[in-house]
């Protein structure tokens, strides 16, 4: 199986401004997810897909290749991910490089392994899946038999539709939630069945391992303090 690494970096992040360039104990954000790539042995290119002239600069320094500048209407806040994968990989088939699957690796989870990246893509292997991703339990006071949502009238109702909740956490099935730092998915199924996931999605734990998706100040903080061998 040809698997593209792929690394979307755009440059107007808001909520940490220019964050995929912005020192993390003392290396950008983005060496983080290019170092991790490049340990992986199962990804056969590792790709930075930005509209950023800085970022693509600081993606060859660190060793990603940079093919295309991404159109900048699909560098916007609102810009979902699908159509940025979409846009790699029609790029690349349209210069003869095709690709079984493409794992989406996002720079703002810096603390994730080469061997997470390696699991999830063996596990797509080995399997029938769609795809793969990461995922964390979900903690028992959010898990979906217990969450409610309100009505117009402010009557609450259990989120599957039960008229009572499970009366202990050890009756709850397991609950997963995306823990986001790996996203393996076929190629057949980002271009023909427009999705990320397919229809059959299969999870691979990262529990016990270190994880944060830096979205704001404090998100950082507890990257900082993991990095320094402190806890996250």
């Amino acid at each position: 199986m040809r698997v593209l690494g792929l690394l979307p970096a755009r440059g107007g992040s808001k909520g940490i401004p220019r964050k995929n360039i912005r020192p993390l104990a003392g290396k950008p954000l983005l060496a983080y997810t290019a170092a991790a790539a490049h340990a992986a042995t199962r990804l056969a290119r590792v790709v930075l897909s930005t509209e950023d002239a800085e970022i693509a600069a600081l993606g060859r320094a660190c060793g990603l290749d940079v093919p295309f500048l991404r159109p900048a209407d699909l560098a916007q806040d609102t810009t979902p991910t699908l159509p940025v994968v979409q846009h790699a990989l029609r790029h690349l088939a349209a210069a003869g490089d095709h690709y079984d699957a493409v794992c989406l690796l996002q720079p703002t989870h810096p603390l994730r392994t080469a061997a997470t990246i390696d699991g999830c893509i063996g596990l797509l292997l080995t399997s029938a899946a769609d795809s793969v991703v990461t995922v964390l339990p979900v903690p028992a006071e959010y898990h979906p038999h217990w969450v409610y949502f309100a009505a117009a009238d402010g009557t609450l109702r259990l989120s599957n539709g039960a008229l009572t909740p499970p009366p202990r956490r050890q009756d709850l099935p397991p609950g997963f939630h995306r823990e986001g730092s790996v996203y393996v998915t076929r190629t057949a199924v980002v271009l023909d069945g427009d999705s990320l996931y397919g229809a059959r999605t299969l999870g691979y734990s990262v529990v016990g391992l270190p994880s944060v998706n830096l979205d704001t100040a404090a998100d950082w903080a507890r990257a900082e303090a993991w990095l320094a061998g402190g806890s996250a």
